[in-house]
This record gives C-alpha cells, structure tokens and sequence, in this order.
C-alpha cells in the first residue's frame, strides 16, 4: 500500500508541478505558450478551469502526504 501511495505522491507532484507552469502569467512567461485559451473556450474560462484542476491536484497531493504519514501506513 505504501508503495502505491508512493508512486501516486510522485505522480501528484509532477502533475502539479506542469500546472502551476501552464498558468497564464501577467506578463510573457509559460502559461502564454499553449492556445489553452480555445480549450475552454476563452481566457476567463481557461484561467478558472486551470484554477480547479489546480486545487483538485494540492488538495490530492495534501491528502497523499497525510496518509503517507500515518503511522497506520506501514
């Protein structure tokens, strides 16, 4: 069991890694590379789309580490 919550933690944190880049930033920086704006539809819709999966991946990612924790977990 810890082995899998291992590899999902590893998973959670590359994944949360390349969404926090592809964030539209103020200026010219990642987030202006890819057309993520035509995936939901406009830019107001890509930046909260991006901000709950986003969310939804910390809040994984939080639980995993909780879990991995646990000294029920051995």
């Amino acid at each position: 069991m810890q082995t899998v919550l291992t590899w999902l933690q590893l998973f959670l944190s590359v994944t949360l890694i390349a969404a926090v880049l592809i964030h539209p930033a103020k200026g010219m920086g990642l987030g202006s590379m890819g057309s993520s704006a035509q995936l939901f539809g406009s830019q107001k819709g890509a930046e909260t789309g991006l901000n709950r999966i986003t969310g939804a991946i910390a809040i994984s990612w939080a639980v995993v580490a909780i879990v991995l924790s646990s000294p029920l977990i051995k």
